[in-house]
């Protein structure tokens, strides 16, 4: 308590100054002066920065087209760094682990590797770069509550909105980051789960049912299903994903964030409530909110300044553009007045549920065959949890963020049991009280951890700081916006559009790393400057038209899987994830693809 009073005292003092910062902002020639600043190409020269998009030329591979390929593997990965692991830890491969255990040796095992750590998961988040991160991901993930809150509202008549939506981010993440062997990992809501949701009011509207009990049911089930899941192990199965699925949902994911950023700054030029000033005004603050986040973000490998000035500013470069797109649309609201003045964030201004409903649900309002019936749509929810956590915990265990705490060598299972019984918990505390069920979220998990890398001088990661502080921190933030009214009055200044520009920020920034993404790139890359890799056509490794086409069927899976979420059999999403690794496996046992070129393509080498 003594905390949030301190911290109501410095937002309140914080809003002073920004009104004086705004009023500077202005004066025409000041802010004509930081928009050609922030703009100049010349700031960050374009061969340093960091997008994305760009492929810089990489020299061939001293490789002929007779090479063996698991030679070449062999010669290409001893230039990889290895994570090194954890001391008593043995290397251990994914096959030789049973699809399922006795109960509780998955859990006792991820509960022993990471729990003697919990002092140093604390020592270790008390820095800067942890700082920084923090205030990133208090927008990144303070937005989507708020947006998938309203969305939620919409889509259940209001039995569930954004003050459930924030409780439940703000609460669960809190317990997640204290208790979970993964606390990198990120929970919040995501598009598939809105979905099933959206879907599971609608059936129960047709059976003449109340919601909010259905749900409770249904939740409580899922997490007995969940709960037994982790008792046995059973996320081992994971071990039957591959790069394959981990790609095509990544980039759904990321795609997801931009398309719906793109969306809403295009809106805002065909809604009829708003005028073509406030649209212009929309893309300015957007574009400058990812412009500056991406072009600061980028001055860790400049050659400006010195390294710890290059390193902060780089750490704190999305909280910077929020900043600075804030003050910018509110310098021209001042100048200018209502005529221009933007949507902002809107946070819930008193803590009641969205409809005055009361906090318990009332299990027994319903009959007793409706009670047991729920477990047909919590088998659906199951499979939708279990394969979203478990596969953006792989996401962020991945060997190339360097990453050792209670880790075995290039193992990507640790933790998960241990984490999805705390997920399997966390269903059952917010089904009994009508808040939105939370899973890793990936692309805020994704840039949790990259916001926390530490990178050698040749720009390539060495290490990850690795502690408990930032999600506890985060998410302590979430829920200082509900009981606090400074930070609610600092949040309703940033406008809406100034989110949208992170969230662009956020989806593409995930996208380095992606192999589907890069390979995509290559059907409008020249092959002699492609990125140095196996599946490159110039490597003599795997032919062109093969990596085309394992490329092509990912992006038809892409597709599919965009377009099962927003129609009316999104409820069948689970499914389709699922059936990803079948396919996967299926390529290779008819032949479409052969072994050979299977082990090239789908590969969990960087």
């Amino acid at each position: 308590f003594i905390s949030l009073f301190i911290l109501n005292k410095v937002i309140s003092t914080a809003m002073g100054y920004m009104d004086r910062l705004s009023a500077l902002l202005c004066r025409p020639a000041v802010l004509l002066l930081v928009l050609f600043t922030l703009g100049a190409s010349g700031l960050v020269p374009q061969s340093r920065l960091s997008f994305p998009h760009v492929v810089a030329p990489r020299a061939s591979l001293p490789m002929s087209a007779s090479s063996r390929f698991l030679g070449t593997r062999s010669a290409l990965r001893m230039s990889v760094a290895v994570p090194i692991a954890t001391e008593g830890n043995s290397e251990e491969k994914l096959d030789n682990l049973p699809n399922f255990e006795k109960v509780g040796a998955g859990i006792s095992r991820d509960f022993k590797a990471r729990m003697p750590l919990y002092k140093s998961d604390i020592a270790d988040g008390l820095n800067l770069q942890c700082l920084a991160a923090t205030v990133f991901l208090f927008f990144a993930c303070l937005a989507p509550a708020v947006g998938f809150g309203a969305l939620f509202s919409v889509a259940t008549a209001g039995a569930i909105g954004p003050v459930e939506m924030i409780s439940s981010t703000a609460a669960c993440g809190f317990i997640y980051a204290l208790l979970s062997a993964q606390p990198l990992t990120i929970i919040g809501s995501t598009g598939p789960v809105l979905s099933f949701v959206a879907c599971l009011y609608q059936f129960t509207t047709k059976l003449d049912l109340p919601f909010l009990p259905v749900y409770a049911w249904t939740g409580l089930w899922t997490s007995a299903i969940l709960l037994l899941s982790s008792l046995t192990s059973a996320s081992n199965l994971v071990k039957y994903l591959t790069r394959f699925t981990d790609d095509i949902f990544s980039l759904l994911i990321s795609t997801i964030f931009v398309v719906e950023a793109v969306s809403d700054i295009g809106g805002t030029f065909t809604s009829p409530v708003s005028t073509f000033t406030k649209a212009l005004l929309t893309l300015l603050c957007a574009s400058l909110t990812y412009g500056t986040a991406t072009v600061l973000k980028g001055l860790r490998q400049s050659v400006y300044f010195n390294k710890s000035i290059r390193n902060n500013i780089s750490n704190f470069a999305p909280t910077i553009g929020v900043v600075f797109a804030s003050l910018v649309a509110r310098s021209a609201r001042l100048a200018h007045g209502a005529s221009v003045a933007l949507p902002t964030l809107s946070v819930p201004a008193t803590f009641v549920t969205t409809s005055g409903r009361p906090w318990l649900i009332p299990l027994n309002s319903i009959p007793v065959w409706a009670r047991f019936a729920s477990i047909i749509p919590a088998l659906m929810a199951t499979v939708l949890l279990f394969l979203d956590q478990n596969i953006t915990v792989r996401l962020v265990n991945s060997p190339r963020y360097k990453m050792i705490k209670g880790r075995k060598k290039n193992s990507l299972l640790d933790g998960m049991h241990l984490d999805l019984l705390v997920v399997a918990m966390l269903t059952g505390a917010t089904s009994v009280v009508g808040l939105p069920w939370l899973v890793a979220a990936t692309v805020r998990s994704i840039s949790h951890v990259r916001a926390l890398n530490v990178f050698d001088k040749a720009g390539n990661i060495k290490s990850t700081t690795e502690q408990r502080v930032t999600g506890l921190a985060i998410h302590s933030l979430i829920g200082a916006s509900i009981f606090l009214d400074a930070p609610r009055r600092v949040l309703g200044q940033v406008p809406l559009s100034v989110l949208m520009g992170l969230f662009m920020y956020l989806g593409i920034s995930a996208l380095p790393g992606n192999q589907l993404w890069e390979r995509t790139q290559l059907f409008v890359t020249e092959s002699k400057r492609a990125p140095a890799s196996l599946w490159n056509p110039i490597s003599g490794i795997v032919p062109k038209k093969v990596t085309n086409l394992f490329t092509s069927i990912q992006l038809t899976c892409l597709g599919a899987m965009f377009w099962v979420k927003g129609s009316p059999i999104g409820v069948l999403f689970p499914i389709i994830i699922a059936l990803l690794a079948p396919l996967r496996f299926g390529l290779e046992k008819y032949g479409v693809i052969k072994k050979e070129y299977m082990e090239v393509l789908d590969t969990e080498d960087e």
